[in-house]
């Protein structure tokens, strides 16, 4: 590890054993000054995005994530004052008990420590991050994109002002240079950082999970199917289906995939129709192609190969796929899930029950859309990522997730024998 980044780690480590003395309110109270930093300094964060945008192409579909307005910019502000009103996480009792010997155990809730962040061209995660971590009283290392630079250096100097301002080493927070080196460094800082997450897609994640010698929360890549059973109800089906492919195509609790029972192949022209209006290109196996042939647009729609499943599209893109049954259906989304989000529309409750049941992934909807799985919409506050993996923690990820625990054992002279 080179001088620089052993300095920089090592800063950070320091600083972060200061965040044990802060109370909750003087958390609370740094946070509500850097959302209204955030309001205040909204346009100079919005020129500095400005200059991120200019050098991607709008057809990216990372375009999306990377463009902060003044709407997006207000709910970052309104997300961080849901992390004020959320209860602390750290310091709660699990278990208190009193052993025949005498000795007084508690199990307690405790701060990682520090956390490393990788993420893509995302400018809102740095925000989210920082809030969740002070909250929890970790000190955090970003490593962003180098398409968000311009913005994340904007956002963090705001939060290192503020930190700075109230008595805060402001090393808690740290934005590691846009240098491709500094992953490698990261990734390999075992004596200074406790927990690395990735956020981004697949690629990325790989990279961290196959390079990291500190343990990994994979979270973010979102293979997401919606299966449409023969007893789907149909007005129900085409909203969910548009709700879910195209709120927002570049986020990773989008549908990728539909699956639909070949005894409602006569529907799917129907369910698709407004997928057409926004210019979704479908890649449907054989049946699916013949069923949506007469009625959809020529050049929207493609037959499908063995590349189309199990593809996180992250644009108007979407996968369909014919089954026979339940059973088939089951099968397929379990060949090709990233174990992120999975949607059963039915109105036979022993099928739903039945999917709710043997599917394995963080998050299971049954006649709702997938594009629920996020923190704030499950009422956790801003969010750090959704985990697909099980250790630990899975699904959306906030402030209890940021915890681990440790044993306070306290005596009155006790030995061992």
């Amino acid at each position: 590890m080179d001088d620089y980044h052993q300095n920089t780690f090592q800063q950070v480590v320091e600083a972060s054993r200061s965040l044990a003395l802060l109370d909750k309110k003087e958390i609370n109270a740094i946070l509500e000054n850097i959302a209204k930093e955030t309001e205040s300094k909204m346009y100079h964060i919005l020129a500095e995005n400005q200059k991120d945008l200019q050098r991607m192409d709008t057809t990216n579909p990372k375009y999306d994530r990377l463009l902060l307005s003044e709407e997006r910019i207000m709910d970052i502000v309104k997300d961080i004052r849901n992390v004020v009103n959320l209860p602390s996480p750290t310091g709660k009792i699990l278990m208190q008990r009193t052993l025949p010997n005498g000795l007084n155990l508690s199990k307690v809730t405790v701060p990682f420590g520090v956390i490393g962040i990788i993420y893509e061209a995302r400018p809102n995660v740095s925000f989210d991050v920082f809030s969740l971590c002070l909250k929890s009283g970790n000190a955090c290392i970003l490593k962003g994109g180098s398409d968000a630079w311009f913005s994340n250096e904007a956002i963090i100097d705001i939060i290192r002002n503020v930190l700075d301002e109230n008595g805060v080493n402001p090393n808690v927070c740290t934005l590691l240079p846009n240098d491709r080196n500094a992953i490698k460094e990261l990734l390999n800082a075992r004596n200074y950082v406790d927990l690395i997450i990735p956020r981004g897609g697949k690629e990325l994640i790989n990279y961290v999970r196959e390079n990291s010698r500190i343990p990994v929360i994979e979270t973010g890549a979102g293979v997401c199917h919606t299966y449409f059973h023969k007893e789907g109800d149909l007005i129900k089906g085409k909203n969910i289906i548009t709700n879910a492919k195209t709120r927002k195509v570049s986020v990773c609790n989008s549908l990728d995939c539909l699956v639909i029972d070949k005894d409602r192949l006569d529907d799917l022209h129907f369910l698709c129709e407004n997928l057409e209006k926004k210019n979704v290109i479908v890649y449907a196996d054989k049946q699916a192609y013949e069923a949506l042939f007469p009625y959809y647009s020529y050049d929207l729609l493609k037959e499908a190969d063995e590349n189309s499943f199990g593809t996180e599209f992250l644009d108007y893109k979407m996968a369909i796929k014919t089954v026979s049954n339940i059973e088939e259906a089951i099968n397929h989304i379990s060949k090709y899930s990233s174990k992120h989000s999975e949607s059963i529309l039915s109105e036979d409750k022993d099928a739903i029950n039945l999917f709710e049941k043997v599917i394995d992934a963080a998050c299971i909807y049954a006649n709702a859309s997938t594009a629920f799985t996020d923190g704030s919409q499950f009422g956790l506050g801003a969010e750090i990522g959704i985990s697909t993996q099980k250790m630990h923690a899975r699904g959306p990820m906030a402030l209890e997730e940021l915890c681990t625990y440790k044993w306070i054992i306290e005596g009155d002279g006790q030995t061992r024998s």
